[in-house]
């Protein structure tokens, strides 16, 4: 059973805004950055590629501020190669935190990051008076159902046992997946991004005991529920794969991007990152190397579910 209500209400509110206090999966206290120089190749080669290769001859090294994880592993593995083959020289700096690289951003102290899905941007630019723009969108690892206790979907029953993120966001999403499965019902036209218990007009067919834990838990606790709905980069973090999962929530509205300042959109250097991270080069490897992720919107793999999305977008619009 699937909602179009839900998922058309989720893809409207995308569109018109984010809201206040939304947070990013695994989000922690820490926020001290790790700066990691991943540069390696000689300076005297690199600038004789530079001065052939480069569409950006006034940018000697780029900045790149991610998260630890994937994001990181995408800059060390792949990105890196492909811009310094250019002649750029390559930084990467990490953060433990999903505060710190927004404000990195704006101080200077980054040219680009990768860590966050756009209505998290918007409310954070908002809230911090920020001038970010989103660029290009990243294959980002999409919140999932895995079997506890029970290993398929079928084996659901009356009075089993969810465990779910306990941070209002990504909890509002564990809901709207299971309203997408059809095992609870929610209230009509309530905001799918802020939905809570109180918003669960129904929960009779299976009386589901929903435990709340904090996102970095779920994957150690699989043992004690039935289902286990498991953020996408604490899962694999865990050495879960993304294709274990039983059910991925359709919305592609948690599809992270990339971010710069705004003065800096249509800058040569920009369209270099653009171009590297939609290169076949990098296609190839986040194939390989994320299955069950989404991938951008342009790279044209959304199934069905993208183009509903779009269309509540565009009607919001």
């Amino acid at each position: 059973m699937i909602g179009n209500t839900i998922a058309q209400k989720l893809a409207t509110t995308f569109a018109l805004a984010g809201f206040s206090g939304l947070l990013l999966v695994g989000c922690n206290n820490a926020s001290t950055p790790e700066n990691t120089d991943t540069t390696e190749t000689d300076a005297t080669s690199q600038t004789e590629t530079a001065a052939t290769t480069k569409s950006d001859p006034n940018k000697e090294t780029i900045v790149i501020g991610t998260t630890e994880g994937d994001f990181a592993d995408m800059v060390r593995n792949n990105i890196q190669k492909e811009l310094e083959a250019q002649g750029y020289k390559v930084k990467l700096v990490t953060f433990t935190d999903y505060v710190r690289p927004n404000l990195a951003l704006a101080e200077g102290d980054l040219d680009i990051n990768v860590f966050q899905h756009k209505p998290y941007l918007d409310t954070f630019k908002n809230e911090h008076n920020l001038d970010l723009v989103e660029v290009f969108q990243v294959p980002t690892a999409p919140l999932g159902i895995y079997s506890g206790k029970k290993t398929s979907l079928d084996q659901a029953y009356k009075g089993m046992s969810v465990s779910a993120p306990n941070d209002p966001s990504n909890f509002a999403r564990a809901l709207v997946m299971m309203n997408e499965l059809g095992w609870i019902k929610l209230k009509d036209g309530i905001d799918p991004l802020k939905a809570s218990k109180s918003d669960i007009a129904d929960n009779s067919k299976y009386e589901i005991d929903i435990k709340e834990l904090e996102a970095a838990q779920l994957p150690r606790a699989r043992d004690e529920v039935d289902f286990a709905i498991i953020n996408g980069n604490y899962a694999t973090d865990s050495g879960i794969k993304l294709t274990e999962a039983l059910f991925q929530e359709p919305s592609f509205a948690y599809v992270n991007w990339s971010a710069v300042k705004t003065a800096d959109k249509d800058q040569p250097w920009v369209k270099d990152v653009t171009n590297a991270y939609n290169s076949d080069a990098f296609k190839q490897y986040a194939h390989e190397t994320f299955p069950g992720y989404k991938y951008p919107k342009i790279w044209g793999e959304q199934p069905e579910q993208a183009t509903t999305d779009e269309q509540a977008e565009a009607t919001a619009q």
